[in-house]
């Protein structure tokens, strides 16, 4: 028989017999069966609300008390919505997140650098948001990339026939580039304006899967040869590549000559090559659509790219990229130094 789910806070009753059967020496599996509870909720209560919150089995009994542990209980439910105000009473905290903020970082990233960092300080994700939408810190929501992002619908796109020389299907990719499991690995795809029109000057994104590394060059325009001399810059600049991933744009018709094994996604399947989209997103924080990039300087492309790359990330253990990529030797020995931020 399945057991049915509860999701209420246990009361004062449980809290009684949790502290019965403790003393009468029951372990915690057979009194979250004798309350009708998950273990892990048994487990939570005695470590959060033990007189002295002791971990070890032979030191959590006589530890607990339903009295004590009924009122901390309603300590943490009561102020828990406060949270938030811990970082405008702590000046070093508030330097902190500011700081952070100010150079892109997002607040799970932040709050997880400050546990990597063994910061004297710490505040958790939800605190941060919480302090961002109140009147302290609205001024610093312009820097949250989610709060200039929204998932869109995506429309049906008509079918469109296009010609790639000796394309290779995606299907055929190596499973060290499938699994992120080996560096070296990249994907490829290019942001401009009107990309159709000839003359467009546009701008060549590329993004290592594994270590989620961004580079980034200007193009004079979005033909084949152009985007081939930029991809040579910017091949100059990283550990040889092994394999490149593009869609079916007509940019990409010289990918022979580009010295790399390359695959090409299946028609209107840009989400195969999902970590470059996601790069041009993030790019399109700075450089919204309808950017004419012929009005934009060198310059300024390479402090955003900067930016990006130095942006930690929970799924490299709040490294940022460019970290890895050095600890990695994965950058050309006179890669430029980075651009300074703030801070």
């Amino acid at each position: 028989m399945t057991k049915e789910k509860r999701y209420s806070h246990l009361n004062q009753f449980e809290r009684d017999r949790i502290q019965a059967l403790l003393d009468d020496g029951t372990e915690q599996k057979g009194i979250a069966r004798i309350l009708d509870r998950d273990p892990g909720t048994i487990s939570r209560e005695i470590n959060r609300n033990s007189r002295q919150e002791r971990v070890k089995r032979d030191k959590i009994r006589g530890d607990y008390e339903a009295g004590v542990a009924e009122q901390k209980a309603y300590v943490n439910r009561k102020y828990a919505k406060y949270e938030w105000k811990k970082i405008n009473n702590d000046n070093d905290l508030r330097e902190y997140i500011e700081q952070q903020l100010m150079n892109y970082q997002s607040p799970d990233c932040i709050s997880g650098k400050m546990k990597r960092e063994h910061q004297p300080f710490y505040a958790s994700k939800t605190a941060i948001y919480e302090w961002l939408y109140s009147n302290r810190g609205q001024w610093l929501c312009p820097f949250l990339y989610s709060k200039q992002y929204r998932p869109k619908k995506q429309r049906e796109k008509r079918t469109e026939r296009v010609m790639i020389p000796n394309r290779v299907s995606l299907d055929n990719r190596s499973d060290g580039a499938n699994n992120r499991s080996r560096y070296g690995h990249w994907e490829g795809d290019t942001l401009g304006r009107a990309k159709h029109l000839p003359g467009t000057v546009g701008l060549e994104v590329v993004y290592e899967r594994k270590a989620r590394y961004i580079e980034a060059e200007k193009i004079e325009s979005l033909s084949p040869t152009h985007f081939n001399v930029g991809m040579r810059k910017i091949q100059s600049r990283v550990d040889p590549m092994k394999s490149l991933t593009f869609d079916n744009g007509m940019e990409n018709r010289g990918h022979k000559s580009m010295g790399v094994p390359t695959f090409f996604c299946d028609p209107y399947s840009s989400w195969q090559k999902g970590g470059v989209e996601n790069a041009n997103k993030m790019i399109r924080r700075f450089f919204p659509k309808g950017t004419n990039f012929g009005e934009v300087s060198d310059e300024y492309v390479k402090l955003v790219i900067e930016i990006l790359n130095n942006k930690a990330r929970k799924s490299l253990g709040y490294k940022s990229a460019r970290e890895v990529m050095e600890e990695k030797s994965l950058l050309v020995k006179n890669y430029p130094e980075p651009i300074a931020l703030r801070g």
